[in-house]
């Protein structure tokens, strides 16, 4: 880690100095064509600098004003057009230039060619980039509107769900919990009705009508999401919900194979049983039964194995870790993080906190650079590299470097709003974990030195998104200041180049109001800086022979 943030410094040096040269260069082009133009002349040495001293004597303070002013002018036009490539590409054009061209004469090493060799996901993820890459999931982990969101909301006063957000959450419940044979059952087509209202009251007074009716399942699950001020009241009408509903099920499982009619309303009842099944142990889970909540989840993943879409194992991972059963947490990763299946950031953190548990309680930066890593915090590290690179934004959450929010009902992976997710029920769990947030600390801003810039392509997972801030910005709230990967902070030559112009227009206004006293001072600094050539021309005629220079001054 030593060597690697060196050899960047040593880089980004390089460039410095390479861009310090030629706009020096620049600024003295005029002095040095003149004093090649003396030089040239075939007289002694000495006749030279008497020359170039008489020249610089005879300088008006406006031609030091022209001098600083053309050069600020140079500048400025400079910082005008790096500010506009940036704006344009986010990246300095003299930096990139720097990097491509001139870095390997510098003798740099270009890591592009050697990154995609330690990809841990092969060719699978390279294939991935034709999906849609800012494709927007549920959030297996959102919270109750009622209980949650809306209590929030009365102590606040803000919003925590955006209208994108909720109309998300509308489509997915118009999905999930209607099909096209509702409108045979009544309580099932004023449902149908009710799942496209956006007007909260309106639903609810639609759910109440629904019940009059008849017990339908989607109305208890519509109360429980939004009427319900407490997790307790919410699980008391899930499991009304959950009697109705169980009974729906078991009619349409019998009679699923007379029709496509029947086949879409037994899919509709099965995703209708799953989801209130699993919000049932979500419960469980914040009311403080714990193992009650993993047996249930349990129980859900072997009755329906196919319904992945809920990823009910994301919350299986969260409650195994509250009761700080880590070798359950390994068996259901083993099983989840596999190179076939998407990964997400419960994934990829959960992993590198198991690796991260077993060494961190011991880890020591000041040691690990004396006598470098073991193999098992390589591991570690390594882990946490590659769940950084997954989701970089997730590190300043846990490391309570940015104020969490409430997570919203929908996350984009890999994007500000999971890592807000994540963050909100994982960060218990990393603290709980002794040095395992210190670790994280010490290692995790490691990651971008080692994934190529400009992001072409990854380094152990295909090439982050550049959507992913519209995205966030969309089903965030506008109250929290969403977190941007790769940031495009200011490069080092804009800020260089303003510098030098803000420099240079003082120093031409100094000229212009105290010309005697700046054209002192200018004669000083020229004086000064040619001071060492003048005593390494003075040794050289001392030491050589006066006809041999004679005859190199005529070359």
């Amino acid at each position: 880690m030593a060597e690697a943030a060196a050899a960047g410094f040593l880089e980004q040096l390089k460039s410095c100095i390479v861009w310090s040269w030629t706009y020096l260069w620049t600024v003295w082009f005029f002095i040095v064509l003149f004093l090649v133009y003396i030089l040239r002349v075939p007289l002694r040495i000495n006749d030279n600098l008497s020359t170039v001293s008489m020249f610089l004597n005879t300088l008006t303070p406006k031609f030091y004003v022209a001098l600083t002013g053309t050069s600020s002018l140079i500048s400025g036009l400079i910082l005008i057009f790096e500010w506009w490539y940036f704006r344009k590409y986010g990246t300095s054009f003299i930096e990139q230039v720097s990097v491509s061209h001139l870095r390997p004469l510098l003798g740099g090493v270009d890591n592009n060619s050697s990154n995609n060799s330690n990809s841990s996901n092969g060719d699978s993820d390279s294939n991935r980039q034709s999906v849609s890459e800012c494709k927007v999931w549920r959030n297996p982990l959102n919270l109750f509107r009622g209980a949650e969101y809306n209590r929030y909301t009365w102590v606040t006063g803000r919003e925590p769900l955006t209208y994108y957000d909720m109309n998300l959450s509308a489509q997915d419940h118009q999905t999930f919990f209607t099909c096209d044979s509702d409108h045979l059952r009544p309580a099932d087509a004023i449902m149908q009705k009710a799942w496209r209202e956006r007007n909260p009251q309106a639903r609810i007074s639609a759910a109440h009508e629904a019940l009059e009716i008849n017990e339908c399942a989607t109305a208890y699950i519509l109360l429980a999401e939004e009427e319900a001020t407490t997790i307790a009241e919410a699980e008391k009408l899930f499991k009304q919900a959950l009697k109705a509903g169980d009974g729906c099920y078991r009619r349409s499982q019998q009679l699923q194979h007379h029709g496509s009619q029947y086949e879409a309303q037994h899919r509709r009842d099965t995703n209708v049983l799953v989801y209130i099944k699993r919000r049932l142990a979500m419960c469980a889970r914040r009311l403080g039964r714990t193992r009650e909540a993993v047996k249930m989840m349990r129980d859900l993943m072997k009755e329906f194995p196919l319904l992945s879409m809920f990823n009910i194992h994301e919350n299986l991972l969260e409650a195994l870790l509250e009761l700080q059963a880590y070798a359950d947490v390994q068996a259901v990763l083993a099983k989840y993080d596999d190179i076939s299946l998407p990964k997400s950031a419960t994934i990829c953190y959960t992993a590198a906190l198991l690796k991260a548990r077993a060494v961190s309680d011991k880890f020591s930066p000041e040691a690990a650079s004396r006598r470098g890593l073991s193999t098992a915090e390589m591991n570690a590290v390594e882990a946490i590299h590659r769940a950084v690179e997954f989701n970089p934004h997730v590190p300043k959450y846990l490391l309570e470097m940015k104020s969490l929010i409430l997570p919203p009902e929908h996350i984009l992976k890999r994007g500000d709003s999971e890592a807000i997710a994540y963050a909100f029920f994982h960060l218990a769990h990393w603290k709980r974990v002794e040095g395992a947030l210190n670790l994280l600390h010490c290692t995790w801003e490691g990651t971008f030195r080692m994934i190529p810039y400009p992001l072409e392509k990854g380094h152990l997972f295909y090439p982050y998104p550049i959507c992913t801030e519209t995205a966030d910005r969309e089903l965030l709230p506008s109250f929290h200041e969403v977190s941007v990967y790769p940031k495009k902070e200011l490069p080092f030559f804009i800020l260089f180049t303003a510098g030098l112009c803000s420099f240079t227009a003082m120093l031409a206004l100094l000229t212009h109001q105290f010309p005697e006293l700046m054209g002192v001072f200018a004669k000083a600094f020229l004086s000064t800086l040619f001071a060492p050539l003048n005593f390494v021309m003075e040794k050289v005629e001392s030491i050589l022979p006066s006809s041999l220079w004679h005859q190199l001054t005529r070359i």
